[in-house]
């Protein structure tokens, strides 16, 4: 789902909306804050974070504004895990430097330009897939993403195993054509 779908789902119905921001980004927060909680925070104090970071996003995010929700709810859940983090540091009598720490540095382990790409490309896949139109776009599903074989394709589609592959490589043909210039 887009930043624009989402916004507009806010618009149109807050709490679908809400969850579909919510559903997009909760593994983004949480990496976020566990990144910045890791040394200091329990597990529940990165929970807590992370509830907080998506109330005050959406009590002030204004769905008019089009901006980059990522970068929004980025900052956001930094922020939040910044102040949580001193917060804690101060009721336990701790005084750490975050530039002393290389906080900076250090990564979370997730690929998010890689989880966005693979995302990206799954969605244009489905997509071209669904283009194909009935029964090609059904076989392609069934033959690569469940691994059925053609006698079992032919049972759901109700045509010959024969027309089956036949159709599967002439789909393969098109999704092929369609996809060069997208993913190159």
């Amino acid at each position: 789902m887009t930043d624009s779908d989402i916004l507009r789902l806010i618009t149109e119905s807050p709490p679908k909306g809400h969850r579909a921001l919510f559903d997009e980004y909760y593994n983004y927060v949480c990496a976020i804050a566990a990144r910045v909680l890791r040394d200091i925070g329990s597990p529940e104090d990165i929970d807590e974070c992370v509830i907080d970071v998506f109330s005050d996003v959406i009590l002030r995010l204004d769905p008019d504004r089009p901006e980059s929700l990522k970068a929004y709810i980025g900052s956001a859940a930094k922020n939040k895990a910044i102040s949580r983090r001193r917060s804690l540091l101060a009721k336990s009598g701790r005084r750490l430097d975050m530039d002393e720490q290389g906080f900076a540095a250090i990564p979370s382990g997730e690929n998010i330009a890689g989880n966005a790409e693979n995302k990206a490309v799954s969605e244009l896949l489905m997509k071209e897939i669904a283009a194909l139109g009935e029964p090609d776009s059904t076989i392609i599903i069934q033959r690569y993403f469940y691994s059925r074989k053609s006698a079992e394709i032919s049972s759901i589609v109700g045509i010959s195993p024969a027309a089956v592959r036949l159709r599967c490589s002439r789909a393969l043909k098109k999704l092929r054509n369609a996809l060069k210039g997208e993913i190159l």
